[in-house]
């Protein structure tokens, strides 16, 4: 057992001779410490009484104690002056209001949801549509297809390294993750298009993918294997490298097959971006329209306007890191030679403004965000204070959005599209109205209210046009000076 003493011990600190060190050292010049009741660091049975017999002397911790012992802590802590603030009004919306609220189900697939409804706004808005979804199991099978590829891609680039090797352990992590990045979507809209979610619509597999990942992952990573083994006999023999990665390419595309059966058996076979099809449909005065091309045609004549999704990039907030710098991820991507994921840092404050005046021009935002701290998804809130935590077990929350980063307590976990904002009489952001992905049982009819202050903590990122972009932020994204982040950096987290 620990040593006991009701006395603490005074260490006193030499002060150091250097100058810069003056504050430090006047900090630990009268350090008190109490030495612990285990002196050698195991859990001390005499430090578990001393903390029971505090906290059977404090009445807010038997409060606690006999209220949260069957309560879930987040309904019995939900402040009730957070909840009546937090009202589902905004002075400042999007001019054309879409339908009906997606829901992704049992996936992942936020990222690709958050896309087509910012891109459906444009379609909805033309031709005057009363409800409308573009395909998102279209982009979904295009996406997994390819981040297969760029796995095994990976996997030849790197088939010299240990398979124990980090970065190798980390790419056969979640390798076909339903989650993905605006540039991301992007490449998919480039090279596939889109379509109306009538010509591709859901499969049993795309509303409840994780059978379909785990099957998936098992055979790529098997996949990975083979080329590996190969790789190391090709450069046994001396093989020349051109030679030997023509070789391994060729047996990358015939193990592919199998990836390619399992999604159409699953998912369906979606039409090729160059296949044309025929899309009939009515708009809000019940007059019916028809049209026949492929789905490039189709992204070209209604899903990119008024700002083409290739025109837009993404601002991120990472206090961690220097602003007005460009930043990217190392092995970040799911179309291989494909537009890089690429992250402009800059001040909330800018973000902020960014959003405010994409709302006053009508143009709904992605963003992407921590959805899960904070939140209620059943009131549709977001609120730094929406949880009495602080007061329940007297304690103090610490920690600034940058060291969350740091030590992995947030990251971005859910995109979303912001489609209002409320202004006080300053024009400052009081809440944003947000658009979930979740289906219209949650929050109000679907749509969730996010306090400024939430925005500040848990917000990562927005997606800007250019047009409407901040001109030194965009010179900052079309510069070639990029910093490359490690492929396990919290900003390498797929929404």
């Amino acid at each position: 057992m620990g040593v006991n003493s009701s006395k603490p011990t005074t260490i006193t600190v030499q002060q150091p001779v250097i100058d810069e060190k003056q504050t430090l050292s006047d900090n630990l010049s009268s350090l008190y410490i109490t030495p612990p009741k285990s002196s050698n660091g195991s859990l001390s049975l005499d430090a578990v009484s001393s903390w029971e017999a505090d906290a059977s002397a404090d009445p807010k911790s038997q409060l606690a104690r006999t209220i949260l012992a069957h309560s879930d802590l987040r309904s019995a802590l939900v402040s009730r002056s957070a909840s009546i603030k937090d009202i589902h009004v905004f002075n400042n919306v999007v001019d054309f209001k879409t339908g009906p609220i997606t829901n992704q189900k049992s996936s992942g697939r936020c990222w690709i949801f958050a896309t087509t409804n910012v891109m459906r706004y444009g379609v909805m808005k033309n031709l005057k549509l009363k409800e409308f979804e573009l395909s998102q199991s279209y982009l979904f099978f295009w996406d997994k297809l390819n981040k297969a590829n760029y796995y095994l891609e990976l996997t030849i680039e790197h088939a010299d390294l240990p398979v124990d090797d980090r970065l190798i352990k980390h790419l056969s992590g979640d390798l076909v993750s339903d989650g993905g990045q605006w540039d991301m979507a992007v490449n998919l809209i480039e090279t596939y298009g889109v379509v109306p979610q009538s010509v591709y619509p859901e499969s049993t597999h795309s509303s409840l993918s994780g059978p379909l990942n785990a099957l998936v992952k098992t055979k790529l990573r098997e996949h990975a294997l083979v080329l590996r083994r190969l790789s190391d006999s090709l450069h046994t023999a001396s093989v020349p490298k051109e030679i030997a990665l023509s070789t391994l390419r060729a047996k990358k595309e015939e193990l592919m097959k199998e990836t390619y059966n399992i999604l159409t058996a699953t998912l369906g076979v979606p039409p090729k971006p160059n296949d044309t099809f025929i899309w009939e449909y009515s708009d809000i005065d019940g007059k019916v329209g028809s049209w026949e091309g492929t789905p490039i045609d189709y992204y070209r004549m209604f899903a990119s306007r008024p700002y083409p999704p290739s025109d837009s990039f993404s601002l991120i907030h990472d206090p961690r890191n220097p602003y007005s710098k460009l930043y990217t991820v190392d092995k970040l991507g799911n179309i291989w030679g494909g537009r890089p994921v690429l992250y402009v840092n800059t001040e909330i404050d800018n973000m902020k403004n960014m959003v405010v005046k994409m709302i006053k021009a009508g143009q709904p935002v992605f963003f992407g965000c921590d959805v899960g701290k904070f939140s209620d998804s059943k009131a549709g809130i977001m609120d730094t204070a929406l949880f009495e935590f602080e007061s329940a077990f007297d304690i103090k929350l610490g920690l600034t959005k940058a060291e969350r980063l740091q030590v992995n307590e947030s990251a971005m976990t859910h995109a979303m599209v912001i489609s209002g904002v409320h202004l006080d009489s300053k024009g400052n952001p009081v809440r944003y109205k947000v658009e979930n992905s979740w289906g219209e049982t949650a929050g109000n009819h679907g749509y969730f209210v996010m306090s400024d202050k939430w925005f500040e903590e848990f917000v990562y990122q927005i997606v800007v046009p250019r047009a409407l972009a901040p001109k030194d932020l965009v010179q900052v994204y079309e510069s070639k000076e990029r910093v490359v982040l490690p492929p396990w950096d919290p900003m390498g987290a797929l929404a």
